[in-house]
């Protein structure tokens, strides 16, 4: 089992930067294609169909990393149930910042606890300012309403989600001396349940894909993206790592406005800016 760094390398760093971008690809397409259920829904099942066929290639995890891989899968399938719910009447721009800025901070704090690391203040520092940019990005959404207090609170309990399967795979895939195929087991053992929470619509999924053959690219580019993190990860600490993956929503802004001809609102430039400083932190960190 390789250990942590104490701080970031620039190739780490580099790496990381480019899971974020891949993260935020696989998202701009739920927006893209009209049913972010059925999107997200066949983004997972078809991530989780290539990581089937890829694995029998692939030198297997380390006996003692498996609980860790089953946990994941659990936790997984419980974000993904918390996701739709989230997103089925929820504000988008509420949710997702309150998801991925909240997430990191619990990651951070119960990093030492969990995994025994601990943090220095410049990667306290970058790990404050990403996610003070991602809540930042919430701008002029609104949660004074019911259904936005119900909105918050379910991506709370996402963030919760993130934050723990994050910890468990930061842990096992320390143990597992195979990022990749550790990553993609996760993946294959998602994927059924995730197809169980679609049951109602199942009827509608296959004409679904067919209609939008690039979603399985999509699932490609979130595996791809959380083995790169899953890897970066046994080169730095886990709580690092989680926040440097947030610049995501940087990114997203960049594809929003560039690709989406999207407005971009001054809270959001605000955002922007604090996160791409906290990624320049977390490098001298």
């Amino acid at each position: 089992m390789s250990g942590p760094e104490a701080g970031m390398s620039g190739a780490v760093v580099l790496a990381v930067l480019a899971a974020a971008l891949m993260h935020a690809g696989w998202n701009a397409m739920l927006k893209t294609k009209g049913d972010a259920f059925l999107s997200t829904v066949a983004v997972a099942v078809s991530a989780g169909l290539l990581c089937a066929l890829a694995l029998p290639w692939l030198p297997q995890p380390a006996p003692a990393s498996w609980p860790y891989i089953a946990a994941s899968a659990l936790i997984h399938v419980v974000y993904y149930a918390l996701l739709m719910a989230t997103y089925r009447d929820g504000d988008v721009s509420l949710a997702y910042p309150l998801m991925r800025g909240c997430a990191p901070l619990i990651v951070a704090s119960f990093g030492l606890a969990f995994m025994g690391e601990r943090l220095g203040a410049m990667q306290w520092l970058s790990i404050c300012l990403i996610c003070g940019g991602v809540l930042a990005m919430t701008g002029r959404a609104r949660a004074n309403t019911a259904a936005s207090r119900r909105t918050a609170l379910l991506a709370l309990a996402s963030a919760a989600t993130i934050a723990a399967y994050t910890l468990v795979d930061g842990a096992g895939v320390r143990l597992s001396d195979a990022p990749a195929a550790y990553t993609m087991w996760i993946f294959a053992a998602t994927a059924p349940g995730v197809a169980a929470l679609a049951v109602r619509r199942r009827r509608e999924l296959l004409p679904f894909v067919r209609s939008n053959p690039a979603l399985p690219g999509g699932g490609a580019l979130s595996v791809g993206a959380y083995w790169v993190a899953l890897w970066a990860m046994t080169q730095a600490p886990v709580a690092a790592v989680a926040a440097l993956r947030e610049t995501s929503i940087l990114f997203a802004t960049a594809i929003a406005v560039l690709v989406l001809r999207e407005r971009v609102a001054p809270p959001r430039l605000a955002g922007a800016v604090l996160i791409a400083c906290g990624a320049a932190a977390m490098r001298l960190g």
